[in-house]
This record gives structure tokens, C-alpha cells and sequence, in this order.
């Protein structure tokens, strides 16, 4: 790379696309706890997540991964299994005396009624206050599964169950 007076290099994590340092300068001013989504092909992370000055912390945290364990045996990247992380997300912070998030989605692209999207219905059912439109949330048939089978709903209904029990 070029250096010199005349050439400024970019941080690293902005050169490689996964930080826009605009919008995390945006959300950490705010002195709000995040809720932060992260996805990949076979799973969803959600974590709770408080700015210090010594790093960030996580409060809360719950994967896809961890549905296994209540029963959850369809694939863990579908929008069924995003609305039961982010149910079970949210279960944990109001554990943790968490009552407001401000949605983190980092680099993502949003789409309306997608995955992202089902994260945040699932922690709003969950009793948590998240600031987000409800024209962008996907209605109760897909967040149940019925679009993808109906056997579906059955096993969404009795992991919430087993998730509140917890």
C-alpha cells in the first residue's frame, strides 16, 4: 500500500467491509445496550452487548445452536429458528435487568419480514423493548413456519414452551 503525507490507509476492519465505523460511533453514542445479530449460512447469534471503555461487553447471549438441546431438529438458519433465538435472547436479558436494546445489525442487509427481522419479534415477544417499525417484521405464519411445512409449527410451539420453562 501507498504511504506518505498525501495517503491516509484505512482501518483494517473498513478495508476488509466489516465495520462502518459511522454507524457503530452512532449506536455506542447513544449509551444504549445493543442487541446484535449476527448471521451466517447455518446459524444465528445474538448477543447483548455494553460499550466500555476497556472493550465491549456481553450481557446476554443465545446461538441456534443451543435449540438442539430444546428439541429444535430443522435447520438453524431458517426465519422459524431466528424468531426462537431471538425469544430466547430476550428471555436471557430480561434475566440480566436488560428492558431496552437498540438493534444492531452491523454490515447485513436488511430485507422487510426477513431473518433479521424475525430476531427482533422474537425478542419483542419476549418482553423486551426494541425500536423497531412493525411494517419490517414478518407476519405470524412465517415466523411459525407454515411457508416452509406444518409440521413446523408444532416444533416451534412446544421449544418456546420448553424455552420459558427454562
Amino acid at each position: 500500500m501507498a504511504t506518505g503525507p498525501r495517503y491516509k490507509v484505512a482501518f483494517r476492519r473498513r478495508r476488509e467491509g466489516r465495520t462502518n465505523y459511522y454507524t457503530r460511533k452512532k449506536l455506542l453514542s447513544s449509551h444504549e445496550v445493543r442487541a446484535v445479530v449476527r448471521r451466517s449460512n447455518k446459524n444465528i447469534t445474538v448477543q447483548f452487548v455494553d460499550f466500555t471503555m476497556g472493550g465491549d461487553v456481553v450481557l446476554a447471549a443465545a446461538d441456534t445452536k443451543q435449540l438442539k438441546k430444546f428439541g429444535w431438529e430443522n435447520s438453524c438458519s431458517s426465519i422459524p429458528a431466528a424468531y426462537l433465538v431471538g425469544y430466547a435472547a430476550g428471555l436471557r436479558a430480561k434475566k440480566a435487568d436488560i428492558e431496552y436494546a437498540v438493534l444492531d445489525i452491523g454490515m447485513q442487509n436488511p430485507q422487510h419480514g426477513g431473518v433479521l427481522f424475525a430476531v427482533a419479534k422474537g425478542m419483542i415477544d419476549a418482553g423486551l423493548e426494541i425500536p423497531v417499525s412493525e411494517d419490517v417484521l414478518p407476519d405470524e405464519d412465517r415466523l411459525n413456519g407454515k411457508h416452509i411445512d406444518d409440521k413446523i409449527e408444532a416444533d416451534v410451539n412446544s421449544v418456546k414452551q420448553k424455552l420459558e420453562a427454562e
